[in-house]
Parts: C-alpha cells; sequence; structure tokens
C-alpha cells in the first residue's frame, strides 16, 4: 500500500488496468444494449402471454467468447491483448483479415490516459480509486448513447448509490450537497423534458439524460450542475450545429445528448471548483 502512495507508481498502475478495463469496455459497449434488447422482448412476451424463446443462446458479458463478426474465428488470449494485439495483427482478423475497427484500441489508449491522468490528478485513496470507476462509466455511458441513443440503468444507477454512499464521508462534496446534487440533477433534465414536450408535442430527450445527470450531483454535489449543464449545453450545440451544416445530418434526426454530459461530468471532476468559481466570477 505505501508503495501506491507515490503518484508515478499509482499512475502507471492506474494507466496499465486502464487499458485492460477499456478492453473490457469495448464488450460492455456492444454487449449491454444487446442484453437489454433481449431483456425486453422477454418482458413483452411475458405481458402478452407468450412463452419466452428459450431455443435463444446465452448472451452476456462473458458468453458467448469473442469472435470475428465476418468469419466467426473465435478470438484468442493472444489476439486480445489490449493496443498491442491490434498493433501486431495491423487492424486486420488473422483468420479472414478482415479489417477490425480502430474503434478499439482507440477507446483503449482513451480509458488508459485519462486513468493514469485521473490517478495523478486525484492520487491515491478513495478519491482517486472512485473517480477512476466515475470515468469508466462516463467512458461507457458515452459510446453506448452513441451507437444506440440509450443510457442502461445498469450503469447509471448504481453509479448513483455509488456516489452518495463515497460523500458518506465528504469525499468529493459533503452528504447535503451530494443528495440535493442527485435531486435536482434529475428534476432539472424532467422539467426541461416535459417543457419541451407540452410546447412542442415531441421528446427532447431520454430518461436515461436525468439519471446520468442526477449521477453527476451525487458524486459532486449540486454546486457543480450549473456549470455541468453549461458545458454539456454549449458542446451539443456546436456539435450538432456542425453536424447539420458540414455533414447534412438532418434536424429530425436526434443527437444523444448523453457524451455531453458525460464529458461535462469529467470536466467538472477534474476542474469543478475553478471553472464554477471562474464561472460565476464573469456573472
Amino acid at each position: 500500500m505505501d508503495v501506491l502512495k507515490d503518484p508515478l507508481v499509482f499512475a502507471t498502475i492506474s494507466t496499465l488496468l486502464g487499458l485492460f478495463v477499456g478492453s473490457f469496455l469495448n464488450v460492455v459497449i456492444y454487449r449491454l444494449p444487446v442484453m437489454m434488447e433481449r431483456e425486453w422482448r422477454l418482458e413483452a412476451a411475458s405481458l402478452q402471454g407468450e412463452s419466452p424463446d428459450t431455443a435463444e443462446p446465452r448472451f452476456n458479458l462473458a458468453v458467448p467468447r469473442s469472435r470475428c463478426p465476418h468469419c466467426g474465428h473465435l478470438i484468442g488470449a493472444l489476439e486480445n491483448i489490449p493496443v498491442l494485439s491490434y498493433a501486431l495483427l495491423r487492424g486486420r482478423c488473422r483468420h479472414c483479415s478482415a479489417p477490425i475497427s480502430i474503434r478499439y484500441p482507440l477507446i483503449e489508449i482513451l480509458c488508459a490516459a485519462l486513468s493514469g491522468f485521473t490517478a495523478l490528478h486525484f492520487g491515491f485513496g478513495a478519491a482517486g480509486c472512485g473517480a477512476l470507476v466515475f470515468v469508466w462509466a462516463m467512458i461507457a455511458l458515452c459510446f453506448i448513447d452513441l451507437d444506440t441513443q440509450l443510457l442502461p440503468d445498469s450503469i447509471t444507477l448504481p453509479l448513483l448509490w455509488l456516489g452518495l454512499l463515497l460523500n458518506l464521508s465528504a469525499t468529493y462534496t459533503d452528504l447535503a450537497s451530494a443528495v440535493v446534487g442527485a435531486s435536482a440533477g434529475y428534476l432539472t433534465l424532467w422539467s426541461v423534458f416535459w417543457l419541451f414536450k407540452l410546447a412542442t408535442g415531441k421528446e427532447g430527450m431520454g430518461y436515461g439524460d436525468f439519471k446520468l445527470l442526477a449521477a453527476i450531483g451525487a458524486w459532486l454535489g449540486w454546486q457543480i450542475l450549473p456549470l455541468t449543464i453549461l458545458l454539456s449545453s454549449l458542446v451539443g450545440a456546436v456539435v450538432g450545429i456542425a453536424l447539420i451544416v458540414f455533414r447534412r445530418h438532418g434536424r429530425e434526426i436526434p443527437i444523444p445528448f448523453g457524451p455531453y454530459l458525460a464529458a461535462a461530468g469529467l470536466l467538472a471532476l477534474y476542474w469543478g471548483t475553478p471553472l464554477t468559481a471562474a464561472y460565476v466570477g464573469l456573472l
């Protein structure tokens, strides 16, 4: 334990751990939405009085083994080493030479870089270890929402409760601020959702966005919420306008808000206090 208190040692271990966590997050990002869809089908069948499809093979985060989507080749352990395997295979399946998405190693590198930075920023302890979990959850939520426009309860809700538990000892903020932050985070976007729906008859965002902002509030306190909403809205507006102008992204096509909330949550985790002070100072 004393060795881990050395900032460079903790950062190095966190970076290496981040590589392997990033590899696992690639699995979560792909498989969790599929698992949710299967669960919804079973629930729908049950509500309609139909028998569930028991012939459907098991599918979870561990089963079946990862395989090439083109030829079905099972991915061996040596082909699944974060970043290194991709480089050695030159981004192609060893069996059929089909291209492997560059996104897999990029997520691993992103996770490793953010993990190392988080370890340096917070140091070894409850705040540092908790922040690593927060970062990993934000990465998973960001890419799941980009792919499917879903923010799974199986990530957002445990994240919310973990934030409250960590703040029992005021790890990031005092408990009262955390509880108010969780409530205000949810109710703020819930109110925006209903105001927009009453005004336009359309749903402007999903319920997962409410829960994600509630989780951020539970970790960092209500004081950080205005900054988080401002940053996520600004980034979302800029990216949305850019997509419409440069890529002819139709205005009627929804743009997921979760990635911008996740990015704003990370900025708030690292620099929330000085950014809030600067923001209030400008006002």
